[in-house]
């Protein structure tokens, strides 16, 4: 992939982040921290009747790659249901340890990008910020 098309895609999400908003009510909030960048994400999510992600946001502030990795993980997650975003996350965080399979990875669609990210040392906290809060938020629910 080229670095164009990588600056392109974390450019846009960092931007015009989509998911970067407040949702009324949600069912679980939690926020994740980066203390060594300053890093701060808050994630909310609602959820239906049956476990599946109905709406998610996120608010917060960081680096263009927390912040762009956080909006994609949410345009993947959001209509999932509470095992599949776990599955999802959990792929992403065994793609930046190099882990992955290439067909794994496609399902991960534009967070792909982020795959190189671990030859960056200090900026994988910042790709992970997000996902481990999702983690977090639902391994127990």
């Amino acid at each position: 992939m080229s670095n164009t098309f990588y600056n392109e895609i974390i450019t846009e999400h960092n931007i015009r982040p989509y998911n970067k908003r407040e949702i009324k009510d949600p069912d679980i909030t939690l926020e994740g921290v980066n203390p060594s960048c300053g890093d701060d994400i808050i994630v909310n999510l609602k959820l239906d009747e049956n476990g599946n992600i109905s709406d998610g946001a996120f608010q917060g502030d960081g680096c263009a790659i927390s912040q762009a990795s956080a909006d994609m993980m949410m345009d993947l997650i959001i209509g999932r249901s509470s095992e599949d975003a776990l599955r999802l996350a959990d792929i992403f965080l065994r793609m930046i340890q190099g882990e992955a399979s290439e067909e794994e990875i496609e399902e991960l669609e534009e967070a792909g990008v982020l795959r190189d990210i671990s030859h960056m040392p200090s900026r994988v906290k910042c790709a992970v910020l997000g996902w481990h809060t999702v983690q977090e938020m639902l391994k127990d629910f």
